[in-house]
């Protein structure tokens, strides 16, 4: 099945979650273009690949993990990256965690790495999501400065919290996933897509 039907499929599946998890009496979605950073689009799923041509510059980022490592764009060039922006009390967050965690498990021997940046807590609270959440990949604490996200705001949509980034062994945005994750199958389908392109 290609991308575009698994998306279909999965469709029905996140309207429900949607509809049983998101419900508010305030409208999440005007909370957010409000500036409400910690606010998340409660109603929009889009899965976006990117054409090589289209893609434009390398995001260049450095941040700090919850544990205190320092990493950088130049630490991931020449594999594929998974980036998913999240918060520790945010549903999706949740809901999507082990879909994540399931496709980093399948694809780390493969050399893809997985970055979460946590745009909202500090390092305790995201020790204590990953413990809870069997989260095993690490993340940039990025809520005192917010430079990491900026660094990929600046060259591709972060509308929503949660938001996944599928980035090219370029370090190029490849694909975007904005809002929650439906299925696992259809990140795995963009990294498999990703995979096969040719190294630079």
């Amino acid at each position: 099945m290609n991308l575009r039907g698994l998306i279909a499929a999965v469709l029905a599946l996140l309207v429900v979650g949607v509809l049983a998890g998101c419900v508010s009496s305030d409208s999440l979605a005007q909370q957010y273009r409000d500036g409400n950073e910690k606010g998340y689009i409660a109603g929009d799923f889009q899965v976006v690949e990117i054409p090589t041509a289209d893609r434009g510059e390398p995001v260049v980022f450095e941040g700090v993990t919850e544990t205190g490592e320092t990493v950088s764009s130049d630490d991931y060039r020449g594999g594929v990256l998974v980036v998913n922006f999240w918060y520790a009390a945010c549903g999706p967050c949740i809901v999507e965690a082990p879909l994540l965690e399931e496709v980093w498990q399948e694809y780390q021997e493969q050399g893809v790495a997985f970055l979460g940046v946590n745009t909202y807590d500090q390092p305790a609270t995201a020790l204590s999501f990953a413990r809870d959440n069997n989260v095993t990949y690490p993340s940039v604490i990025d809520v005192n400065d917010g430079k990491v996200k900026l660094a990929f705001a600046q060259v591709t949509p972060i509308q929503a919290t949660p938001t996944t980034l599928v980035i090219d062994r370029e370090g190029r945005v490849a694909a975007r996933i904005i809002g929650q994750l439906a299925s696992a199958s259809i990140l795995s389908t963009l990294i498999s897509d990703t995979l096969a392109e040719d190294s630079p």
